[in-house]
Order: C-alpha cells, then structure tokens, then sequence
C-alpha cells in the first residue's frame, strides 16, 4: 500500500498522517495507491507510477471528479478495511508524434491530448480518422482529444458532450474552429487519429498531454493507449451521479 499525498496541500497531507495511524498495510492489497489531493495530483501521480497501482483517491481538492469524498479519517480506514471498494478499468490515450526539429515524442495521458496554437495566429491543421480525412486545412485554435474521463474536463469547456466514465471512446473536440466549421466528434476507442501542423515556421503548434507540455510538433498520432488503469472508488460512489452532482449541476 502506498499513501501519496499532495504535499503542497495541507489537507492532504494532515489526512495522510491520520490515515497512517488508523490503517493497517497488512489488511489491504499490496498494489493499492491512496491519493489525497485533486484531480490534477491523481494524474500526475498515475502519470508517476504507471498502471502497476489501483488508484483509490481522496478528495481534498474542490470538484474531485476523480476521486472519492469522505467523512473521517476513521471512516475510511474501516471501508477500506472492509473490503468496501469497487474497481473498473478505464482507458488511455498514447500520443506519438514528430517536433518541429524532427525529434520523437510519445506521451501517455488518462484524460486527454490537446494541440493548439503556439503564437498568436491560427493553427491549421490536416486532421484524419483511421486514415480518412476529416479536414483538409482546419484553421482553429487546436483540437482536444479525450478519453471518456477526460471529456468532461477541456473538451466539454470547448463544447464536447459530456460522456459517462464507463464508456469506452475517443472524443475529438476542435477549439474555436473557423472553418470548417463542425461540432465534435464520438469515435470508437480503436480509432486512430493522425493531425498534421501546417506552416508550422509561421504557425507553430504544441501538444499537451494531461497538462504536461510537449515541443512545437510538426505532426502526431493519438490513439488508444492499450494500457488501461484501474481506478478504485467506495461502494455506493455511482459514476452517474457524481457526473452529474460534480459537473452537471455544479
């Protein structure tokens, strides 16, 4: 059992010093990582540790989509104790792609990917789908793609439909698109989807892979990762309802 607490947040790390006092390591699994801070640390600290780790987290941030709300530091050491925990798998996006420079980029990310512009002029992008072209020259500010977890987050703010954690898909969301002008897109997860950057000495873009930053890019593939995650949360957390009380409704 690991506890990884956002040290940068109080709170976080108060609960993780109760929690040591009240959780026995020996009655839980070996490969159980408790997170305590936000959304952004339970990424970070997936992007960390890898997919050998079930990630059971606590909210001690604002929203915590991804994580679990709690009463007490007791309370929680006897679910967990309890065996009270439910697993699922979800998704990831593995990103590939060339910089400017001609150097290999590859990134893995539970949320999303998102290309946008690097300077203060439009982007244009060649964007195709399983090797059909979507746009040929698409001026935008850039395009998000999402896992089903991740398109609540930036591809929704960009105007990409909201869809529930359990679904397995790709969301290809274009940001601020001039022309053509079409609305975001659901793709099976086995899609593959290739964008090239145009005019990149004049219209330089960068990736961002779950808020990590990558080089101007001259072109990328983002497709499934084929390295799932397994996410643990508290009997009686429903996903639907967390969607739709946490963000939703918010």
């Amino acid at each position: 059992m690991l506890l990884r607490p956002d040290l940068r947040n109080p709170d976080a790390v108060a609960l993780a010093r109760d929690l040591e006092g009240c959780l026995d390591p020996a009655q839980l699994p070996e490969d159980l990582c408790i997170v305590l801070g936000g959304d952004g640390h339970m990424l970070a600290t997936i992007h960390d540790l890898g997919p050998a780790h079930t990630y059971l987290g606590l909210n001690c941030g604002r929203v915590g989509f991804l994580l679990n709300d709690w009463e007490s530091p007791q309370g929680i050491a006897e679910r967990l104790h309890a065996n009270q925990v439910v697993t699922r798998s979800v998704n990831r996006l593995r990103l590939s792609g060339i910089s400017s420079d001609g150097e290999q980029i590859s990134a893995i990310a539970v949320n999303d990917v998102y290309l946008e512009r690097f300077s203060g002029q439009a982007a244009h992008l060649r964007v195709m789908v399983d090797g059909h072209l979507v746009a040929e020259r698409m001026v935008c500010d850039g395009l998000v793609v999402a896992t089903a977890l991740g398109s609540t987050a930036y591809s929704m703010a960009a105007g990409g439909p909201a869809c529930h954690p359990e679904v397995r898909m790709l969301e290809l969301t274009p940001l601020a698109p001039h022309r053509p002008r079409f609305p975001s897109l659901v793709l099976p997860a086995h899609a593959v989807i290739q964008v090239e950057a145009l005019d990149t000495h004049k219209r330089p873009v960068r990736a961002v892979s779950d808020g990590r930053d990558h080089p101007a890019l001259s072109s990328v593939t983002i497709q499934d990762a084929g390295s799932d995650i397994r996410l643990a949360s508290f009997e009686g957390r429903h996903p639907t309802a967390v969607l739709i009380r946490k963000l939703l409704l918010s």
